[in-house]
């Protein structure tokens, strides 16, 4: 048995050293099964309970094309909780192919605040080594935005290619750390994740992912002419490995488990053919000192600013 102790409130020294050098991080066991049951319970009511009949039918794309991801559906979803549909949900009729609540790609992107059993994992006393994690991973003062339920659907849910959760959550300088909490068992047969160890080293946030300007609406990806690694000595193209690119590894991992993931790190997943869905629910911090929230990103703070998770 191991006799290191965690920092305090977080991770331990080994699990630190892995995500600085990985830039992700697996913790099996993160939520007691009581916990991922509630979650699920509270998924599968949001998914029955949702009325079709005033829905502009807002898909979600998981390729490089945004155009069908930039209504005031999508932009104004912030401050509420909204339902987006996977693309292959459909017929080329636009008729829906499946009941709606194997039809959803994700809820998003207030949950962490609207609903109360999602809300609960941001409480101090029931939760806390999430607050402890944000701190080692270097978010002092963070605040917690973009949660949101992803379903990954049964024969149709689609493929995510690589990218980095900076690319969306854009920060000067970049400060993003993803939690994802497997609510069901993610396998290579229904598409969990794979990562590519160290890109987060050198590979740079070259494009940001933002609301269109000049007054148009909707979302565009364009080039970022700011900050492209977060402060280090330890980030830089320089510090590209020997071997490339290197190969992406599969993150099967059990229902309850958290992975944290750096939001310089290259990760991806394949679709989803089998007959078992993938639930997971997942949110970003990014720090709350020392770095701009840029306001062209697609997701704006609602009037009363994002949720503080940890006060410095």
């Amino acid at each position: 048995m191991s006799t290191e102790q965690p920092l305090t409130g977080g991770l331990t020294p080994s699990q630190l050293a892995d995500f600085e050098r990985d830039g992700y991080l697996v913790i099996p066991n993160a939520l007691p099964p009581t916990t991922v049951e509630a979650l699920l319970a509270e998924t599968h009511k949001l998914l029955d309970n949702f009325s079709l009949s005033d829905h502009p039918m807002t898909r979600f794309s998981t390729g490089e094309k945004s155009d069908h991801v930039g209504d005031d559906y999508f932009l104004t979803s912030g401050d509420k909780i909204r339902f987006f549909f996977e693309e292959d949900a459909f017929s080329p009729s636009g008729e829906l192919l499946k009941p709606k609540a194997r039809a959803i790609n994700k809820i998003g992107h207030y949950l962490h605040a609207l609903s109360p059993p999602f809300a609960a994992l941001l409480d101090p006393a029931s939760n806390p080594d999430l607050l402890g994690a944000g701190s080692s991973t270097g978010s002092v003062a963070t605040r917690p935005q973009g949660s949101m339920v992803i379903c990954k659907q049964p024969e149709i849910g689609g493929a995510v290619p690589p990218h980095q959760d900076s690319t969306f959550l854009y920060t000067d300088p970049p400060s993003a750390v993803g939690f994802w909490y497997a609510l069901e068992d993610a396998t290579a047969e229904n598409g969990c994740l794979s990562f590519l160890p160290g890109s987060h080293r050198w590979a740079p946030v070259r494009q940001r992912f933002v609301r269109a300007a000049d007054g148009r609406s909707g979302t565009e990806f364009m080039d970022n002419t700011g900050p492209q690694f977060p402060v280090g000595e330890e980030y830089g193209e320089d510090k590209k490995d020997e071997n490339g690119d290197g190969e992406y590894v599969m993150g099967e991992v059990k229902a309850g488990s958290l992975i944290l993931i750096h939001g310089n790190l290259l990760h991806k997943s394949e679709r989803n053919t089998s007959q078992k869905g993938r639930i997971i629910y997942t949110f970003h911090v990014i720090e709350g000192e020392g770095t701009t929230y840029d306001a062209r990103n697609w997701l704006q703070p609602p009037a009363e600013g994002f949720t503080k998770l940890i006060r410095a």
